[in-house]
């Protein structure tokens, strides 16, 4: 959708657009916690107000607070078994389309919410595309707070050193699902498949961000306003 900025010049996000292609009313599409989505948020919202009829689930509680404010019906996910479509972005992707997600700290979350869904877009700057994930950045790993000793030696033992990632006050980051989040860097040497199923396997660990099967589309948007589309 076209805006009019202050000084007469129409913007148009591409991103969103392309992004929001599928849209239709009585859709449920479910918004992740990354930036990007702010941006179909605000689409959604200008849709809306021309008379989209749509529902959403938020992956976040500022998410969930940014969809209201654009004036964004939000269920709760409780109460909702599919949903249409899902919109989120990515940490890092690379061609065959795997992901590194979690710099928000909703990983079981969004895991949920692509689970869901009948069809997952994500959308990234290019600077997020790589040859492979754990190129340029971090592998996220939720763990419960009880035990995080024990859970850290297990993820270490699995070949890993995670650092609790902490808040802008120096205290450790709490999830919105009352989690402590591990970051832990990658050598790009990693079996992928086999790397997700030795974390899932670690009682302590509720999630990772290791996205491999997930996405069913992705769009990158390049610099020169180019999008660049993957398709599973």
């Amino acid at each position: 959708m076209a805006e009019q900025p202050a000084g007469g010049e129409v913007y148009v996000d591409e991103l969103a657009e392309a992004a929001l292609a599928t849209v239709e009313n009585d859709m449920l599409i479910g918004i992740g916690a990354g930036r990007t989505t702010a941006r179909f948020v605000a689409e959604l919202g200008a849709r809306v107000k021309d008379g989209l009829d749509i529902q959403v689930v938020a992956g976040s509680l500022h998410t969930e607070q940014r969809c209201r404010e654009a004036g964004l019906t939000v269920l709760d996910f409780a109460t909702v078994d599919r949903l249409d479509l899902l919109l989120d972005g990515a940490d890092e992707v690379d061609p065959q389309m795997r992901m590194l997600k979690g710099s928000r700290g909703a990983i079981a979350r969004e895991r949920i919410l692509a689970w869901a869904a009948d069809h997952a877009l994500y959308a990234v700057r290019g600077h997020k595309l790589s040859e492979c994930v754990g190129t340029n950045a971090a592998l996220s790993v939720a763990v419960m707070p009880f035990g995080l000793a024990s859970t850290r030696a297990a993820v270490g033992r699995a070949g890993l050193n995670g650092v609790v990632r902490l808040d802008m006050d120096g205290a450790f980051l709490v999830t919105d699902n009352g989690n402590l989040i591990l970051d832990v860097a990658l050598s790009g040497d990693e079996d992928f498949e086999q790397l997700g199923a030795e974390l899932n396997a670690i009682p302590g660990v509720i999630e990772h961000g290791l996205f491999i099967g997930e996405a069913d589309t992705i769009l990158v948007e390049h610099d020169d306003g180019s999008i660049e589309r993957l398709e599973r």
